[in-house]
């Protein structure tokens, strides 16, 4: 069962973005703490089970000891905030990431403890411990208390909607299946769009090149631009450090975040502002 209900995107109330902006554009940018010893993401699953698993282990940790840091270059370059999907235990491993995205006002949102365990299997009164306690890691290492969730691997259990809603959280990011923002059944939460497609994590394994990763942003651009000339759309890119950080990938993420941002029809902004712009101003006068 699913915490929405069917809505057509041709019968909706119209999303209008700050300035006349037509297309909202946010930078999903997971940042992730891998368990040493637990099989997790694996470049080659041939190693995966093995302790210690130096190879898919080092593949991942090189995202936050140099990958990160060429995609906050980028970032930097061309105006952008992340929206930071953070794991809590990145809090304390990696607290030098976690300044400098205070330092640039990022938005920060839930991302489970660890990517080397999914979101899932708990009891209502043992999920409700878990996302207190993660909420508040992140909230006393950046200063801000999240207001989005997106579940490691985008996993919820059936009463994950409901219990973030009583920790005051306002949208989700699991559900992968709308251009635009809209309400969950549960009161007071939302669904923001996020990508399992425009995803490095899902394209470059498949064979995708940098030069067709910049082809893709654009062609996603246009078509949600052509989409929105009555109604907004929300234009979600996903990334990983360890995937896009790579020295043969980052040069072709900065060319794609100058184009978005080259856009006079972009809203360039946060996952947060999404969610608050949407529901100050379509959802909030339904009621």
């Amino acid at each position: 069962m699913t915490p929405y209900e069917y809505s057509p995107i041709t019968e909706r109330p119209t999303i209008a973005w700050p300035d006349g902006k037509k297309v909202a554009v946010y930078v999903g940018l997971n940042i992730e703490h891998f368990v040493p010893g637990l099989p997790s993401t694996s470049i080659w699953p041939g190693t995966a089970d093995l302790t210690p698993d130096a190879l898919n282990h080092g593949w991942r940790d090189y995202g936050n000891r140099v990958g990160i840091w060429r995609i906050i270059d980028s970032l930097d370059r061309h105006g952008l905030r992340a929206s930071a999907l953070v794991n809590s235990q990145v809090v304390e491993h990696y607290p030098q990431i976690i300044r400098a995205g205070v330092e640039r006002n990022w938005a920060w949102l839930a991302h489970g403890r660890t990517n080397s365990e999914l979101h899932t299997g708990l009891s209502v009164d043992e999920e409700r411990r878990v996302l207190a306690e993660i909420a508040d890691t992140i909230a006393a290492g950046a200063g801000q208390r999240p207001q989005g969730w997106m579940g490691p691997g985008l996993t919820e259990t059936a009463n994950t909607p409901e219990l973030l809603a009583e920790l005051g959280f306002r949208y989700v990011l699991d559900w992968t299946n709308d251009d635009q923002p809209y309400p969950l059944t549960v009161p007071g939460m939302h669904s923001v769009p996020y990508t399992v497609e425009l995803n490095d994590l899902l394209l470059f394994p498949r064979g995708i090149t940098g030069p067709q990763f910049v082809e893709m942003v654009r062609d996603q651009y246009e078509q949600l631009l052509a989409d929105s000339q009555h109604s907004g759309r929300v234009l979600a890119l996903a990334l990983h450090p360890f995937v896009i950080g790579q020295p043969f990938r980052a040069r072709h993420l900065d060319r794609a975040l100058e184009f978005l941002a080259a856009q006079p029809d972009a809203w360039l902004t946060t996952s947060d502002d999404i969610a608050e712009h949407y529901i100050t101003t379509v959802a909030a006068p339904r009621r």
